[in-house]
């Protein structure tokens, strides 16, 4: 199993990305347009960072679908690789994940710190295990996967003892098209009739419910906290020891917090240039934790050339 170590790709995104920041208060809004077109180059300049998000995960599944991690063209199990072969909906899912940690890695954010992701998540996406498990067995038993559970994202600031001093935890979001509708849904939930009214209204358990409601230490800090202890101990031993202090269930050590949202999709012709789907002027009225915020607004032309285009050149070489 392996950290994730590539740096973001710098120079491609701002080539591809031209970037709208803003701050009021304890509230970072940062918009994000696609500036250039989709192109060999640009899938070359990413294909990097995206393997190596997804590389202790692809380890770890390989591993347990029991076939080899670089198998050969004809040996058995060779049409499904992790994460190639995972139903489209499902690589946009992930997509939106590893944009979210290559962004946060990028751009300064509210706050100013220095982010650091040691590894990504995706090893915990208990539907991707079980259903990988049985495609490599019988390529016929394809079916859409269930999302992983808990927060999108996370990632660390340290200090120069390498203790944990403040955590970012977010929410990622792909949407093929991003109109307010979707928006709307995406933040306030799924609209159901009300019984009283017979309208039709938002259920209240999107992003703003899940963001203000998460517990001061979520699970993902002790998901990560196990792959540190797993992959590299001595490395991150002061940051293991800082989390521990975190996780205790009685008498834990509160730790600074950054919430993240961010959403990406492509973009509709209603939407002006330079214009937000969520107000950057003022912290927005439904945000009610009491951590800084941070929202990432990423929209493109051609989204989905890009994540087909990224995913299918994963390892190619």
């Amino acid at each position: 199993m392996t950290l994730h170590i590539c740096p973001p790709p710098k120079d491609a995104l701002d080539r591809w990305l031209k970037g709208y920041p803003s701050v009021v208060n304890n509230y970072g809004h940062l918009l994000l347009e696609q500036d250039c077109d989709c192109d060999d180059a640009l899938i070359a300049d990413l294909v990097g960072y995206f393997e190596s998000a997804h590389a202790d995960a692809r380890a770890f599944f390989h591993e347990q679908m029991g076939i080899d991690l670089h198998p050969d063209a004809n040996a058995e199990g060779v049409h499904t690789t992790y994460p190639t072969c995972l139903p489209s909906i499902t690589r946009r899912g992930l997509f939106g994940e590893v944009m979210a940690g290559m962004l946060t890695e990028h751009y300064v954010y509210i706050g100013g710190h220095d982010w650091k992701i040691p590894v990504f998540l995706f090893r915990y996406h208990e539907d991707a295990e079980a259903y990988l498990f049985a495609l490599v067995r019988d390529e016929k038993r394809k079916r859409e996967v269930y999302g992983r559970r808990g927060s999108d994202f996370l990632a660390l600031a340290l200090n120069e003892a390498g203790e944990v001093i403040r955590f970012i935890a977010g929410e990622a979001k792909w949407r093929k098209k991003l109109q307010p509708a979707v928006v709307a849904e995406l933040m306030y939930g799924k609209k159901k009739k009300n019984p009283d009214t017979d309208e039709l209204e938002h259920d209240g358990k999107g992003i703003w419910y899940q963001v203000n409601r998460d517990i001061a230490a979520p699970h993902g800090l002790r998901q990560l906290q196990r792959l540190l202890r797993e992959i590299d101990p001595e490395g991150y031993s002061a940051a293991i020891a800082a989390l521990d202090r975190v996780l205790v269930v009685k008498g834990a050590q509160q730790l600074p917090r950054t919430n993240l949202i961010m959403i990406s999709g492509g973009d509709v012709s209603s939407r002006e240039a330079t214009h937000s789907l969520i107000p950057w002027d003022e912290v927005p009225k439904d945000y009610m934790a009491p951590h800084d915020l941070q929202v990432v607004e990423l929209i493109l032309t051609d989204g989905d050339d890009v994540i087909d285009g990224v995913y299918d050149a994963l390892w190619s070489a």
